[in-house]
């Protein structure tokens, strides 16, 4: 089994991406197996595209309660907060940002509207917000679990928290073979087969990008 393992490693730097064979040297990718979470690969894909658009390296950013996806960026500066020490429900920090990341948070938060009212008074004109939560998942308490919103959802709360309609683009992703994978309990991988086509009618991730 050993010997198969290392020609299969071998046949998979051949046939794998640059960015596959990064993340086979991180040992986060199986040969052949996505480890990646099935969910979120087109919510990363197209967040990754459009902070690259922006310029990292001219931006102030920050992230709220961060995890790993943004912080390769580049960016001119960098900041991250964690809950319960900063709770963006109740407060807001002392500084002025280009960028503000909010990257499953918002479904998790007691009250949402004064959170999006925070993160709008510390971005500077035409900073941008991001906004990413979940739709047809399972609840899951981080410590708690209150709140989803659909692409319009999303959208027309946003707006009732500041941001113009008209600078506000929204995405979503999912589909029905994620939703019954996920039915069990888990959070599934993307692993062998997992399709990456949208269902529109079916979303699993929802994100928004805000404009001030």
């Amino acid at each position: 089994m050993g010997a198969l393992n290392v020609l299969i490693t071998k046949l998979a730097r051949r046939l794998l991406s640059e960015e596959q064979k990064a993340r086979l040297r991180r040992g986060d990718l199986v040969p052949f197996y996505d480890t990646r979470h099935w969910s979120r690969i087109a919510l990363y894909d197209a967040c990754n595209a459009f902070i690259r658009e922006l310029g990292p390296e001219r931006l102030d950013a920050l992230e709220i309660s961060s995890g790993h996806n943004y912080q390769q960026h580049g960016f001119k500066s960098y900041r991250e907060t964690r809950y319960p020490e900063f709770d963006i429900c109740e407060g807001k920090l002392d500084a002025r940002f280009d960028l503000i990341i909010a990257d499953q948070i918002f479904e998790h938060l007691k009250w949402p509207y004064r959170a999006g009212r925070n993160v709008h008074d510390m971005l500077r004109p035409g900073g941008w917000f991001i906004c990413a939560t979940p739709f047809l998942v399972r609840l899951h308490d981080g410590p708690l679990d209150c709140s989803r919103w659909s692409e319009d959802g999303l959208r027309y709360f946003l707006a009732e928290c500041g941001w113009d309609l008209e600078r506000i683009r929204t995405g979503a992703w999912g589909n029905r073979a994620w939703i019954k994978a996920h039915m069990d309990g888990t959070w599934p991988r993307r692993g062998l087969f997992g399709s990456l086509k949208n269902e529109p009618g079916w979303p699993v991730a929802v994100w928004a990008f805000a404009q001030k």
